[in-house]
């Protein structure tokens, strides 16, 4: 940063004209010694001067931003404000926080955190865009005829638009003001201009110069634009008035004394910023520095100049070096963010190449992937150089997996459809049917379609519900009619299922007198009371079961093996299927008694083989004890068996 810069090619013509009307005033009214001197030191002054002409990098940025600033009325309170992680955000949590800060802080202090939201979301809403357009082209739409609105974006740019409204109407009236501040500015200049060679005596110059120095501190902020060519004309014409005017060396030491010791307390308090933890806090208040550097302190002594902008410069660039340090540092713990995203991009892109399986999977991994999309959002910035090619990868990423669901999706549709027309086929066979009164003919086709509509998958949604009531509605029709057929067809086998049902219940509260003879006879009487009320509907034959459990218990109290008293229950199944009219059933039942008596054969071979094992046949074994009476009830078992074959035989 330096007090001066080049002048311009109207202001060199300007330092000839002002410093030959000086020269020749100097020589009217001066010694020539004096003269000689003064120029010596204006030479010097000059040198001096030059030294603050060299802007490095770290004076360069402090001048940036006094630039960037300078018609900022408010800087101070827009840096007040929290900058929050936009990027986390979700996009209704974008909108929420533009519509707080459009409401409770300044339009012009807002800028910043305006465009960092806007950009956020607009980056996150493209992204919803892109997904739903490859939705839209995957089942077969033309990408000229995609449109998409969301209530979420025009909230958004609702507020936005009111916050631009509000923004033009405060620069629009900011400019008026700058530009006016500017006019002002440069009359003052000019009457600097003018005073250089005007002839007054040197203590009025200086005391006007004074009065317009203050008037320029004054003079309000510019337009940004104006800036560097406003401060660099006017402190021109400053140096010009410092080195040309033949000011008297009491009112010139006074006021270069003054302006060391305001430069030396700036350099004090720039070398203290160096220590200020709050980096952002120390860079804006060296921009302050600066500004009273440059535009409110003349000049100091010449053997001062290079010692104390030396001193400035190295304050300057200790903060500048901590402040790109500080940046650097950030990079290095947003490498662990930069990790930590890679991570998640890999997690997604490994969901991705895996295909979809089913509805349950597709929602699953939808969840997955939207857990992970919040933690990338939620991880934190990483390094600048690194930012869009993170996004890149990421939207890649979950425009891959977005893909492949989406054509699960587009796929399971259109087999939803086929599966529609299948369902829709048996609708129209259980509609041709359900008035149908050949029961034996329709009965098997309308079992039929209902086994067909359960092995077919799923149909879309909206027509799920619909679908069904038109199907059950007509089964349901056809069945009502069956069963009532046959509920007249079986009213004999109705009452006897409710005749059997009440002997059931007589068995149960049966309590036997007498000797087990007598027992017996009162339980065979039951039991032909039980066979001469005939048969039962076919789905209430579990009143046959609820029978033979109630004579169980009877069994229990009367002194009779339990072969003696399966036969005894076995004459209920011999009677049913010797009066049955199909053979099959006949067939069947002995098949079974087949089965069993293998069975029983095989279970007495094994526990015949595990008696080997024991070193001793002892039957005082515990074991072998077990072993023996499982051995004997096989064999009651095996010889009930083939009795019950015998029987069936018979038949």
């Amino acid at each position: 940063m330096s007090d001066n810069t080049k002048p311009t090619e109207n202001q060199e013509k300007d330092s000839q004209e002002n410093s030959q009307e000086t020269t020749q005033d100097q020589q009217a009214n001066s010694p020539q010694e004096d003269s000689t001197e003064e120029n010596t030191d204006v030479e010097n002054e000059a040198e001096a001067s030059s030294s603050e002409e060299k802007e490095d990098e770290h004076h360069k940025e402090i001048e940036d931003a006094n630039a960037e600033e300078s018609e900022d009325v408010d800087n101070a309170s827009r840096h007040q404000i929290l900058m929050k992680d936009y990027e986390a955000m979700s996009i209704d949590e974008l909108v929420l926080e533009l519509n707080s800060l459009l409401k409770n802080e300044k339009v012009q202090n807002i800028r910043d955190h305006v465009n960092q939201i806007k950009t956020e979301f607009d980056k996150k809403f493209n992204e919803i865009i892109e997904e739903k357009k490859e939705e839209f082209v995957e089942e077969g739409g033309n990408v000229i005829d995609f449109h998409y609105s969301s209530p979420i974006k025009k909230k958004f740019y609702q507020t936005y638009f009111d916050y631009r409204e509000k923004r033009d109407k405060y620069y629009s009236q900011l400019k008026k003001n700058l530009n006016e501040n500017l006019k002002v500015r440069l009359g003052i200049i000019e009457e600097l201009k003018n005073m250089i060679g005007s002839g007054e005596s040197m203590s009025a110059s200086f005391q006007e110069f004074k009065k317009i120095q203050e008037r320029w501190q004054n003079a309000g902020s510019v337009p940004k634009a104006d800036y560097s060519t406003l401060w660099n004309n006017y402190h021109h014409h400053v140096e010009r008035f410092y080195d040309f005017l033949h000011l008297d060396r009491e009112f010139r030491d006074l006021d270069f004394k003054h302006n060391l010791d305001q430069k030396l307390k700036l350099i004090t308090r720039a070398e203290e910023l160096a220590d200020e933890k709050d980096i952002n806090r120390a860079f804006r208040e060296l921009q302050l520095l600066h500004k009273m550097w440059k535009e409110e302190l003349g000049p100091v002594a010449r053997e001062y100049r290079e010692d104390i902008w030396q001193k400035f410069s190295e304050a300057t660039k200790k903060i500048h070096d901590k402040r790109n340090q500080h940046f650097e540092e950030l990079d290095k713990d947003r490498e662990k963010n930069l990790d930590v995203k890679n991570d998640i991009i890999a997690q997604i892109q490994k969901i991705a190449h895996k295909d979809v399986s089913s509805h349950n999977d597709a929602q699953q991994k939808i969840k997955n992937v939207e857990k992970l999309r919040e933690l990338f959002f939620k991880s934190g910035k990483v390094p600048r150089k690194d930012n869009e090619a993170t996004w890149d990868a990421f939207k890649t990423a979950t425009r891959e997996f977005n893909r492949k669901k989406n054509r699960f999706y587009k796929d399971l549709k259109k087999e939803q459809y086929e599966n529609l027309k299948k369902k829709e086929e048996l609708i129209k066979v259980a509609q041709e049917h359900k008035d149908s009164e050949d029961f034996k003919k329709t009965t098997p086709i309308m079992k039929k379609i209902q086994e067909d509509w359960k092995k077919i998958g799923h149909v879309p949604r909206k027509d799920s519900d619909k679908i069904w009531k038109e199907f059950k509605a007509a089964c349901n029709h056809y069945f009502d009619k069956y069963h009532s057929q046959k509920k007249e067809e079986n009213k004999e086998e109705f009452e006897a299922f409710n005749q059997k049902k009440d002997l059931v219940n007589e068995l149960k509260a049966l309590k036997l007198e007498g000797s087990d003879e007598e027992k017996l006879e009162v339980i065979k009487q039951f039991i032909e009371k039980w066979n001469q009320l005939g048969f039962v509907p076919q789905h209430k034959r579990y009143i046959e079961g609820k029978f033979n459990r109630a004579l169980d218990q009877i069994f229990k109290t009367v002194d009779i093996s339990r072969k003696d008293a399966e036969l005894m229950k076995y004459q209920n199944k011999l009677q049913d299927l010797d009066e049955a009219t199909d053979t099959k059933k006949i067939k069947r039942e002995e098949s079974f008694l087949r089965k069993k008596i293998d069975e029983t054969k095989s279970e007495i071979n094994q526990l015949e083989n595990n008696l080997q094992f024991f070193s001793t046949a002892n039957k005082e074994n515990p074991l072998v004890k077990d072993v023996y009476t499982k051995i004997e009830k096989r064999k009651e078992d095996l010889d009930m068996w083939k009795t019950k074959l015998d029987q069936i035989r018979k038949l």
